[in-house]
């Protein structure tokens, strides 16, 4: 059995991105302690895929200069020495830089809710917030065909609470991208 490696008390963003946990499990940092990530469902992992080769086909197709990016270390301006969130999905439109291991600038960022890591996932989608590139956050149920919006008004200032989306058209303004909700789940096996 393999030792694991020594964890800092508190780890700040440098020491997370050179730690290597020897455990070949997937981390986050979350004010300053690495919180393991679990595996993703079938259906979260499909719906990562699916609407990240949507937009990446829709931003190309734009020629924006922006990428989707999975998986994508994102740093919250709070406690900004001591966090690194993982979402699911992110677009940037600043450069990608060879050797970066976060990404800066985020315009969107794309949650994927399982029924076991709620309080988790809302607890980054707010610290998003705090990103001052950040336009809209979306989530998305992997439980059911709905997902929750977040878009911050031209005044710089976030709602108290999300759009709920159970049917009809998804509207991405950050990216000018559109699709209907039951066409992005439609091979998820989840009934309406």
């Amino acid at each position: 059995m393999r030792a694991l490696a020594k964890v800092p008390i508190r780890m700040t963003v440098a020491e997370f991105l050179k730690w290597d946990s020897q455990d070949d499990l997937r981390y986050e940092l979350v004010d300053g302690e690495p919180r393991v990530m679990a595996p993703a469902s079938t259906v979260h992992g499909f719906l990562q895929n699916e609407l990240g080769a949507v937009i990446r086909n829709h931003l190309r197709e734009k020629a924006m200069g922006c990428e989707v990016i999975a998986n994508p270390g994102i740093v919250p301006r709070l406690l900004s020495e001591h966090n690194v969130r993982i979402p699911d999905l992110a677009v940037t439109c600043s450069p990608l830089m060879p050797g970066q291991a976060t990404l800066s600038d985020p315009v969107l960022v794309i949650e994927i809710l399982s029924p076991s890591n709620q309080a988790k996932t809302w607890t980054n989608v707010w610290a998003y917030t705090s990103i001052a590139s950040v336009r809209e956050i979306l989530v998305l149920r992997a439980d059911r065909i709905a997902a929750e919006l977040l878009r911050r008004s031209p005044q710089g200032e976030w709602p108290d609470h999300p759009i709920a989306i159970a049917e009809g058209e998804l509207a991405l303004e950050s990216i000018g991208f559109r699709i209907g909700l039951a066409e992005l789940y439609a091979r998820t096996g989840l009934g309406a």
